[in-house]
């Protein structure tokens, strides 16, 4: 496994970079938006195809780096479904799972510093947040934080985790890079508390200032979704009523760009076709299923996803590719729902 941590002294934001082998898919954890260049420079470097870029909260200390990187990678941007954020192609739940080739992350929802907080586990590692700290933990005085809600992440969920299970934080203030579950247990002094009360007078009682940045910050990083209405703005978006519309058409199809795990939850716009969003541009070359589809049929490409981003960027792909009739659905499968669209 390819295995890259980054450090922004600014902020002390550790960013985690991870591929199953060199030239493959990569994903991204709590990206900073001054480091994206590096970022993209070593995804040059080793050959890596970056599909997913996560954050595991909505962060008060820096911007966070996943609207330029969806920009300049087409990206799939991640985060909790508890999130303020008003756009991001996927939202998880407690229990998903996040994948790219050869990786699979299990979702962790671990409140308490805020109300989006996630962590990510993979077999021998969890990606904590500002839940867990290396000899610390996250405050929870903002952002709809609870320190209950804290206390039953820490001590009900991650430290459940084998004592061996490496921790990768989001911070890290004194120069620690990792440590394991049962270190953290063992000489985390917030961690040594011998009731759920002893652990909220210590967290109402720690009188931080605000971060730095937290004005500037929560803001911009609660409006990072992709401006559907510039698309739309070129005629390339259609409301879900006009899509309930062209759905019953026999030169229409619509193509599914959501993966199976949101596929099962959310049902799916009968007689779509699954293509997920990762193979879109390969699809739509001449010999890919799009393009025999759009070029043998004549049939009009609608994508759809979840909230719409993943869509906006495939319509913009598919016009690109010359598929001038091509359009999505503004606000994807949540605004189908909304105006009473069939599922199956």
């Amino acid at each position: 496994m390819i295995f890259r941590q980054f450090f922004d002294s600014t902020s002390s934001t550790y960013t985690y970079l991870l591929a199953s082998r060199q030239g493959g898919e990569a994903l991204i954890i709590d990206p900073v938006l001054e480091k994206v260049d590096r970022y993209i420079q070593l995804l040059n470097e080793l050959d890596l195809r970056l599909v997913k870029a996560i954050d595991t909260h909505l962060h008060a200390d820096h911007i966070t780096g996943l609207e330029a990187l969806r920009e300049r990678t087409r990206c799939i941007t991640v985060m909790g479904e508890q999130t303020k954020a008003d756009v991001v192609s996927i939202r998880v739940a407690d229990g998903d799972t996040v994948g790219i080739e050869g990786l699979t992350l299990e979702a962790l929802y671990t409140p308490g510093h805020t109300d989006d907080s996630y962590s990510y586990i993979l077999p021998d590692r969890v990606f904590t947040g500002d839940t867990l700290l290396i000899r610390g933990t996250g405050r929870t005085d903002f952002q709809n934080g609870d320190p209950r809600a804290q206390y039953a992440s820490l001590f009900g969920r991650l430290l459940k985790l084998p004592d061996q299970t490496l921790v990768y934080p989001a911070h890290d203030y004194k120069g620690d890079t990792v440590s394991t579950i049962g270190e953290e247990r063992a000489y985390n002094p917030r961690l040594q508390v011998k009731s759920i009360d002893e652990y909220v007078t210590l967290m109402e009682n720690l009188n931080l200032p605000d971060p730095k940045m937290m004005d500037v910050a929560i803001p911009a990083n609660m409006r990072i979704g992709l401006a559907q209405q510039i698309v739309a703005g070129h005629g390339w978006g259609v409301s879900a009523e006009e899509a309930k519309d062209l759905s019953s058409k026999r030169d229409v199809v619509l193509i599914d760009l959501r993966e199976d795990q949101e596929r099962r939850k959310s049902g799916v716009i009968p007689d779509s076709l699954h293509v997920p969003y990762p193979d879109v541009e390969e699809s739509l070359k001449s010999d890919g299923v799009l393009g025999q589809v759009a070029q043998e049929t004549g049939k009009r490409l609608v994508f759809y996803c979840a909230y719409g981003e993943r869509s906006a960027m495939a319509v913009q792909a598919a016009h690109a590719a010359g598929f001038d009739t091509a359009r999505h659905i503004n606000g994807g499968m949540q605004a189908w729902l909304r105006a009473g669209g069939p599922v199956t």
